[in-house]
């Protein structure tokens, strides 16, 4: 089971029932990432308990020491700020800007223009915009709003449900749909909008999906995302503000699980203060789970 940090209580407990007697079941995660986003803190509990045979992988071997992207993370993980001084062949930047308004137009620049330009990163496809948060400044939606007047103007947007699509926009599907097999997270581009038959066409991978104009509430722009939303997912380069206006998210997981989502680029803009906070921030909401104490018990 890959991602295991990402396994609430609920699907843990499905996830078992469902696995026959005599089979192994072998579990790979990052205990260090933000945890579920339903209840519970399994793969946490799992380690925790000592009752389970675990490996953890601390040796940063030397084709990944040449990466500022795995320094800097394994850095923010044990408390410490990453390096931040300008170096042009690295793979990790950090922009000093303070200003909310700043720091949104420099991450609108950085993705319609900078980026591609000194290392070929097409805007919608190759870059992610990952923020702590949905609103505010800083947050999903006017960052999305931003991208997609600049990315992605239109003449003739569909608004529905209060939203406001364009052809051709990157999208994310929001909750599970079944009958559609498109599910929580799965990022699309809008191939078709419809006004004749009602209906909005979204293509994930190499599979079109229709959507009536009365289910648009299922999706959302994408070209900015939490980092939550995220978590499992990779892009070739990732952009985060981090400010203090997100200081009720600022947690050294969040800042960790954000950073590693970048395979090849990863850029931090936002005040170093702001940075500070969420490295030293390890003590995110405490979670009272049953689990570790069970397992503690009874084998």
């Amino acid at each position: 089971i890959d991602e295991a940090s990402m396994i609430d209580t609920v699907l843990m407990y499905n996830l078992i029932k469902a696995v026959p007697e005599g089979a192994k079941l072998l579990f790979i995660g990052d205990v260090d990432q933000l945890p579920s986003v339903g209840a519970g803190t399994v793969l946490s509990d799992l380690i925790h308990s000592n009752k389970i045979p675990y490996t953890r992988l601390t040796e940063v071997f030397r084709q990944a020491a040449a990466s500022r992207i795995i320094r800097s993370a394994h850095d923010i993980n044990r408390g410490r700020l990453p390096d931040l001084r300008i170096d042009a062949e690295a793979d990790f930047f950090f922009i000093q800007e303070e200003d909310p308004d700043g720091i949104a137009n420099t991450i609108a620049g950085l993705v319609k223009t900078r980026l591609p330009a000194k290392y070929g990163f097409k805007p919608k496809t190759d870059i992610q915009v990952l923020t702590p948060m949905n609103r505010g400044r800083l947050g999903t939606r006017a960052l999305n709003e931003d991208l997609q007047a600049i990315l992605n103007p239109s003449t003739d947007p569909l608004t529905k449900l209060g939203r406001t699509f364009h052809l051709s926009d990157k999208v994310m599907q929001l909750r599970n749909d079944y009958n559609k097999e498109v599910f929580n997270g799965d990022i699309g581009y809008i191939t078709g909008i419809d006004r004749e038959e009602q209906e909005l066409i979204v293509r994930f991978d190499e599979r079109e999906v229709v959507y009536d104009f009365s289910e648009v509430d299922q999706l959302t722009l994408a070209s900015a995302a939490t980092v939550h939303k995220y978590q499992g997912s990779e892009c070739p380069c990732v952009v985060m503000p981090v400010h203090t206006s997100h200081y009720l998210m600022l947690f050294r997981n969040l800042i960790y699980t954000g950073v590693t989502r970048g395979k090849k680029l990863v850029v931090l803009v936002g005040p170093k203060k702001a940075l500070a906070m969420a490295v030293r921030n390890n003590d995110p909401v405490k979670r009272h789970t049953g689990l570790q104490v069970a397992l503690s018990s009874t084998i």
